[in-house]
């Protein structure tokens, strides 16, 4: 009889003596999102578990080898993810304004042949998934991104940014949360803040959130 079809699907890699990546899948793809923040949830109410962090479709594990090891917390991981993830509540709504007037706008338009007026309609139209967290504090990578848009990232990428960016690249959007370095494709700007030192959480995306993006005048 064959395992089931999420059994199937976990994989599960060493990162050291007392890590371990569990891969559920290789799609952007919010279902399998959705098991992966389950999982990393449900690990770390585990004793043996120090940390459990959720990637788009994968948790790194890291353990307390005194108490388990790889092999014992494969096993763990397997039994978790078989199981059907809680019904979860939808992650917070953002509604996040933003002036569409990029740097990047005419050549993107050029690229994906769309006037600018589509490109706004196109990007606004999605309820976005925050996937993860990460690259800079406060930075969330949203998606999937509709296809319409898809674009690879810039072949030279800019030394600086500015904070508040709107940027897209392959199938995902996102905000600059700091001025960094980038090779996104920056069509808009908003003055929301996603990083907010003082506060606590002091990012204001977390994974499981969801972002409406909508055009605002100048």
């Amino acid at each position: 009889m064959p395992a089931p079809r999420s059994i199937a699907r976990v994989r599960t890699h060493p990162l050291g003596e007392a890590a371990l990546l569990a891969e559920l899948g290789t799609r952007l793809d919010t279902a399998i999102n959705t098991r992966a923040i389950a999982l990393a949830t449900a690990l770390k109410k585990r004793r043996d578990v120090r940390q459990a962090i959720a990637g788009y479709a994968a948790v790194t594990v890291h353990f307390d080898p005194d108490q388990t090891t790889h092999e014992a917390l494969t096993s763990a991981i397997k039994r978790l993810a078989s199981k059907r993830p809680p019904m979860a509540e939808p992650g917070r709504l953002h509604r996040i304004p933003v002036v569409y007037d990029g740097p990047d706008m005419e050549a993107v338009a050029v690229a994906l042949g769309l006037p600018a007026s589509r490109i706004v309609e196109i990007h606004t139209r999605p309820i976005y998934r925050v996937f993860l967290v990460g690259f800079v504090p406060g930075w969330g990578y949203l998606g999937p991104l509709p296809e319409e848009l898809e674009l690879p990232r810039l072949r030279v990428p800019r030394t600086r940014v500015p904070a508040g960016s709107v940027a897209i690249a392959g199938r995902q959007t996102g905000i600059y949360p700091l001025a960094t370095p980038g090779g996104w494709h920056l069509i808009g700007r908003t003055t929301v803040r996603l990083f907010l030192p003082d506060s606590y959480p002091p990012c204001l995306f977390r994974a499981g959130d969801r972002v409406k993006f909508f055009a605002a005048p100048a």
